[in-house]
């Protein structure tokens, strides 16, 4: 059975399908983000949201594992560069939900989605790779749009927002060049679930000692709160199963995510968006997207 099984999961898809499926995991993700305001917005508090979310993706992801043979063991020497990256990926979470908790969740998402620039400078900056003054091009017109999206006037704390955004970020630049880096010998799994793990641990026990912990207040909350572990482990399952079996250049369809946010967000939640907003987070998703598949 199990080299059917492993024959059947390289299978290749067709190019079309591939990104469809693609399309479909960037939608979930975005999902993850709507809910995660919503359960906001009734009273869950942004530590209890990335606490469920890493324990329910941790157990997720423990599962799948052992249902398909990965040996959960970390080498030795690898072990302090795990935990280093577990705690950056629990101030991602804990930052971008923050963002998402107090500005639109699309702007939250397209502030962060600047990772991508950041590694490519950090890279060049610790002389990984020479720099590419192609790549300078869609980095400058990426932050064209984001001033474009970023245009917005409300009474919302927008400054707050956006550093918080910024700081995810940031965060996730570090955790890109751990992963390309100092433990690009670990299976995807089991680096992710070593990271969610990590960063379940770290929020549950911090928010529980700080009284950071707050429950929904209705069942509204409630079923934000359960949704949004949903989406992130449905779109993280669709992800290991994709990846693998399509080109490379096909991932930049999961920059459709913002995109997804900003209209599940004018349905859902009755958000406003400006000509302008839309027009640079078309410009800022189109910008990361070619940055992706240059080589």
């Amino acid at each position: 059975m199990q080299p059917i099984t492993f024959r059947v999961m390289q299978a290749k898809l067709a190019p079309g399908v591939g990104i469809v499926i693609l399309l479909g995991v960037a939608s979930a993700f975005a999902s993850n983000h709507l809910c995660a305001r919503i359960a906001f917005d009734h009273g869950a508090s942004v530590a209890t949201g990335v606490s469920v979310r890493a324990t329910f993706t941790a157990l997720f992801l423990f599962a799948l594992m052992r249902a398909q043979g990965v040996p959960i063991a970390i080498p030795r020497g690898l072990r302090g560069r795990t935990l280093l990256a577990g705690f950056l990926i629990a101030t991602q979470s804990y930052a971008l939900y923050s963002a998402v908790a107090i500005i639109p969740p699309a702007l939250a998402l397209l502030c962060f989605q600047t990772s991508p620039m950041m590694y490519v400078l950090l890279t060049w900056a610790l002389g990984k790779e020479k720099p590419r003054w192609g790549a300078i091009a869609p980095m400058m017109l990426a932050l064209v749009g984001l001033t474009l999206a970023l245009n917005v006037r409300t009474g919302e704390n927008m400054a707050a927002g956006v550093a918080w955004a910024f700081a995810s970020g940031m965060s996730m630049t570090v955790v890109y060049y751990l992963n390309a880096n100092a433990l690009k010998s670990l299976d995807g799994r089991l680096r992710t679930f070593a990271m969610t793990s990590v960063t379940a641990l770290l929020i549950v026990v911090a928010a529980t000692a700080f009284g950071a912990q707050a429950l929904p207040k209705d069942g509204f909350g409630w079923s934000g709160l359960v949704l949004l572990a949903v989406f992130y482990c449905i779109a993280m399952m669709s992800l290991f199963y994709v990846l693998p079996r399509v080109p490379s250049t096909s991932t930049g369809a999961l920059n459709f995510e913002p995109i997804a946010l900003l209209v599940m967000t004018w349905l859902v939640l009755d958000y406003t968006v400006s000509a302008i907003q839309l027009l640079g987070a078309l410009i800022t998703v189109s910008a990361i997207a070619w940055l992706g598949v240059r080589k």
